[in-house]
């Protein structure tokens, strides 16, 4: 327990000499810990080794409190060798994560501290609450699908209009949306939106000055790590006195449709289809930003009105990942022998950028075997320049 003690009162002076004033409101009323998070304290404690993941968007991604923790991680367990994975990625949220978990989270093995973030990007990206439940829920489910044995800890990051929810005693939905997982899986969650929101109401640091954006500035990212690594001390002085780790129970789903199982899978068509080729090396056609993995990978392209594409699958939920730049076009799907139905790929960002962004095409869908199939249509957005489509990977729920 000295260690932990020590080594807060030094990362306390440490923040308060970097300009954070002295906290006048007590920081456990924005942490809500629902377990001890015992599991990963023994594992890194004897066991002597550790995997900590970070799933999350572009808060996640950047350099800042992660770096922070991951430091913190390393002089708190000196004798443990730890496998840190940033599986943050620029806009994505709990249906992304979801998705991709396989890939991002689980690609070294099984996971004792997972770290999950989507409350900005789940606001931001205008996801319905529905597809936000069965997404959080879904990545919870999988990692303790995966390790029964997996802590985790959800995390609430500040924007400006979560800030104006509280200061009109509203909850935000998306916090309210992701604390419903959490407290059904008995997952602790540190509360950062409301927790900036009452500094800077008390006069602690401003958000025009200090904080400055919902990316923080250096500043703000001390004031993220100063509070994450409280949370972590305190649930690990408690957690010093159990016995033995203890199984998380896994309760009936929220949704039954929840994105349990989800899978990305990359497009390999059979054979070359009229109006659809295979890039092993794309590259965007108009001057717009790029993201890590959507640039200089194969990507199956759609460039005008052509034939069919297809893709078999057996679950419940089905989408497409594309590069939805300034060329993004519409495209035109069904599901087996339903109806057509369009899907346009133009987003509020795509004049700029060429945003990685999942289409979930379908979400309840009997557990059975399916087929998708996808054409590009003549229509466009009003602001696209062109009628393309760039496949990244289909993805789908399994069971």
């Amino acid at each position: 327990m000295t260690r932990f003690l020590l080594f807060t009162t030094l990362t306390t002076c440490f923040l308060y000499s970097a300009g954070i004033s002295a906290q006048k409101l007590e920081i456990e009323n924005y942490h809500n810990h629902r377990n001890l998070l015992e599991n990963s304290y023994l594992k890194f404690y004897k066991e002597k080794q550790g995997r900590v993941v970070f799933l999350g968007g572009s808060i996640t991604f950047n350099p800042g409190w992660r770096d922070s923790v991951c430091q913190y991680l390393s002089e708190t367990f000196p004798e443990t060798t730890f496998d840190f994975i940033n599986a943050g990625i620029p806009s994505m949220g709990s249906t992304p994560g979801a998705f991709r978990f396989e890939r991002d989270v689980l690609k070294n093995g099984a996971v004792d501290l997972l770290f999950i973030e989507a409350a900005v990007n789940d606001d931001t990206n205008r996801r319905t609450p529905q597809e936000i439940i069965r997404g959080m829920e879904g990545i919870v489910r999988h990692a303790l699908t995966a390790n029964p044995f997996c802590d985790m800890v959800m995390m609430h990051f500040v924007d400006e209009g979560k800030m104006d929810d509280y200061r009109t005693g509203k909850i935000p939905e998306i916090i309210h949306l992701h604390e419903a997982v959490a407290s059904h899986y008995g997952i602790s969650s540190i509360n950062l939106a409301k927790e900036v929101t009452d500094r800077i109401d008390a006069g602690e640091f401003t958000w025009e000055n200090d904080f400055k954006n919902l990316h923080p500035s250096p500043f703000g990212q001390k004031v993220y790590y100063h509070s994450m690594i409280q949370f972590l001390e305190q649930a690990w002085q408690q957690a010093m006195q159990t016995e033995g780790s203890a199984r998380y129970n896994m309760p009936i789903q929220l949704d039954m449709y929840a994105y349990t199982h989800g899978l990305l899978v990359e497009p390999i068509p059979k054979q070359v289809r009229d109006g659809w080729h295979i890039e092993e090396n794309w590259q965007p056609d108009y001057p717009a930003g790029t993201r890590a993995n959507y640039v200089n990978v194969p990507m199956l392209v759609g460039t005008h009105p052509g034939e069919i594409i297809k893709f078999n699958f057996y679950g419940s939920a089905v989408g497409i990942a594309v590069a939805a730049g300034p060329d993004a076009g519409i495209i035109s799907y069904r599901i087996d022998c339903g109806p057509w139905r369009t899907q346009d790929l133009f987003t509020r960002w795509s004049s700029q950028l060429y945003l990685p962004w999942f289409f979930t095409l379908a979400g309840d869908l009997e557990y059975k075997n399916h087929v998708l199939q996808i054409r590009v249509i003549e229509s466009r957005h009003p602001e696209s320049r062109g009628n393309k489509c760039v496949l990244r990977y289909f993805y789908y729920n399994a069971k």
